[in-house]
């Protein structure tokens, strides 16, 4: 039976298997209104309810087969939202179908859309609407069973004054009389509802593969289909690992600077950054890590978010696996060391006996939100290459990661069930001899221990040699009033990932001079750089050294990226600065509605400014 501490649907009872949406895109209310319609299928005797997750939604009617249905929307529940208990008039015995339709609207709450004004978007002219519904927001879109244990198909027909398009495959549309115009979609393949994504705005596409298409603001599609060319190969490398594509279509969305993440992986259309926009293609990492979730996350996905690695693991697993394959192993590996160093910094935040440090944490009365960190993602990333190491290999365990999707495609599972199948697959294609070293695998540290992993992997470390070597040439010369042994030779052949790598040794060290960073600054051309990766890197050395010289820049960047990486971690950073706690405020005040409701929130929190 499913059970998910984040939900308060009836999970036990129905499942919802398809929703049909036909919603109405309001720019000057900021709502969507309309209807949602859930097929809906009793999974026990005698149902007699229907309760559905919802949060800031205003709820007009609810009818079966065209009949007024009773319902009640409870108080609200500070991170889960109003469930909404809606009487079945007939109970339902197991097997048995309906068909609810409730008439609904969002409201100025929805924490998973954002709204944002011409001023905001690239082109300056037309209003943008893009959602987030990863992990419990879908309940403030759509009345639903908001719970990664729930995978339905779903279509709609959204009503908009600017071109809208979904995580589904369009299907249609039509111009309406009033100026506006009907898109239609549909997701044959099931999925959860914090997958269900939308997007309206002045948006253009440029094909950039047989099954991919580049939309972005007509200002940004040259850059973006520039950088995004590769994405047919990344796709052909995933298929040749694991199975085929699933999803049909693998369209990319690029949107305005205030999305808070580096991707999200909604099928069809994976959300991007602009961050990502470099000019280089140097951080398109980010679209083989999304794509890696066509299969892991998307097709095999968590039971709920206490098991979230089962997703985020096995993808970074798979995006190096990729990334191996396309540019050789050593940039996989420098990949992963990248990875630990974000998550030493994940478990130093929280601090390492915090319950969110352990892979499958416990999220009871939690918000998911508050568990986000990079500890998912290389924390799983770390077991899962551990245990192909200790397993014999590559060989061993690339065909154990493609029948591992094969077996849990279109099914929702959760660390028990990863277990036994590991070992199932072990004992069946290699013998006991595998089931034994298994056995010796400390699975209680790894899943439920806090802080960092109990084993610590060893990467190639080619690439990062001159990194390490240039950082330890500028800890020598911290002595030095004036060192002249440093130029703009120094980089001159490192690759952008190489240029992060220097830095983030760098900023391990204690704290350089400000004279140094000066003169590092002015040799390299650091604050100059468009490269955003870099300029984060940069800007956090500058805020450990309480550098005010570039407090000025550092909020700058944080009130015009948006993406929680950047943002979050800057303004944080500069809070706990010297004498940075009133400009990172001021900073965050001035501009909270560039930000995503979703990033407001937790920014709020770290700067004590959380009602």
């Amino acid at each position: 039976m499913a059970y998910d501490p984040n939900s308060q649907s009836n999970l036990d009872e129905v499942k919802t298997s398809h929703i049909h949406l036909n919603l109405a895109v309001d720019f000057v209310a900021k709502t969507l209104a309309g209807s949602a319609e859930l097929d809906i299928e009793a999974i026990t005797d005698n149902v007699s309810k229907l309760i559905l997750d919802t949060s800031f939604i205003a709820i007009h009617s609810v009818t079966l087969n065209g009949a007024p249905l009773k319902y009640t929307l409870a108080d609200r529940h500070e991170k889960y939202g109003s469930a909404l208990t809606i009487e079945l008039g007939k109970a339902l015995a197991k097997g048995d179908k309906a068909k609810v339709v409730i008439a609904y609207a969002t409201t100025e709450e929805c924490t998973a859309c954002q709204w944002l004004e011409p001023s905001q978007t690239a082109g300056k002219k037309h209003p943008y609407l893009f959602t987030q519904c990863q992990a419990i927001h879908a309940r403030s879109l759509v009345p639903c069973q908001d719970s990664p244990s729930v995978k339905l198909t779903y279509s709609a027909n959204i009503n908009a004054p600017l071109r809208a398009v979904m995580s589904a495959v369009p299907t249609g549309e039509e111009k309406q009389a009033n100026g506006t115009t009907t898109y239609k979609f549909h997701q044959k393949t099931r999925m959860p509802s914090y997958l269900i994504a939308l997007a309206v705005g002045n948006l253009e596409g440029r094909e950039i593969g047989p099954r991919s298409t580049v939309w972005t603001e007509p200002e940004v599609i040259e850059a973006a289909a520039w950088e995004f060319v590769d994405t047919e190969s990344f796709i052909r490398t995933g298929e040749e690992l694991l199975t085929p594509y699933d999803w049909g279509r693998y369209d990319l969305l690029v949107l305005p600077a205030s999305f808070p993440y580096g991707g999200m992986e909604n099928p069809c259309l994976t959300f991007v950054t602009p961050s990502l926009l470099a000019g280089d293609r140097s951080l398109v990492d980010v679209v083989a890590h999304e794509i890696a979730h066509s299969w892991m996350g998307n097709l095999v996905t968590t039971e709920n978010w206490e098991h979230f690695w089962l997703n985020e693991g096995f993808t970074v697993f798979v995006e190096r696996k990729i990334l191996g394959r396309m540019q050789g192993k050593e940039h996989a590996e420098f990949s992963a060391i990248i990875g630990h160093k974000a998550m030493v910094e994940s478990v130093e935040i929280y601090g390492e006996d915090h319950p969110f440090t352990a892979l499958r944490p416990c999220l009871r009365g939690e918000d998911p939100d508050d568990a986000f960190s990079s500890i998912p993602y290389e924390k799983g990333f770390n077991l899962l290459y551990y245990l192909e190491k200790h397993l014999g290999g590559p060989e061993v365990f690339e065909p154990y990661v493609r029948a591992h999707v094969q077996e849990f495609a279109g099914r929702s599972i959760n660390t028990d069930d990863w277990k036994a199948f590991l070992y199932s697959f072990m004992e069946k294609n290699h013998g006991q001899e595998k089931v034994d070293l298994l056995n010796k695998v400390d699975w209680e540290a790894w899943l439920a221990g806090t802080g960092m992993p109990p084993v610590e992997n060893k990467f190639d470390d080619t690439l990062a040699k001159a990194c390490n070597c240039l950082c330890k040439k500028w800890d020598h010369s911290r002595t030095v009033e004036k060192p002249t042994e440093f130029s703009p030779k120094d980089i001159e052949e490192f690759s952008p990932t190489q240029k992060v790598v220097f830095l983030e040794r760098v900023s391990e060290l204690d704290s350089l001079p400000h004279s140094h960073l000066e003169l590092m600054d002015q040799t390299y051309g650091l604050t100059q750089v468009r490269n955003a990766e870099i300029k984060f890197r940069w800007h956090m050395i500058c805020l450990k050294a309480n550098y005010e010289k570039m407090y000025p820049e550092v909020a700058e960047f944080a009130s015009t990226m948006g993406r929680m990486k950047f943002c979050r971690s800057l303004l944080r950073a500069l809070y706990l600065a010297k004498n940075g706690a009133e400009l990172a405020r001021e900073t965050f005040k001035k501009h909270r509605s560039f930000y995503h409701p979703i990033a407001a929130t937790m920014i709020a929190k770290d700067l004590g400014l959380a009602k």
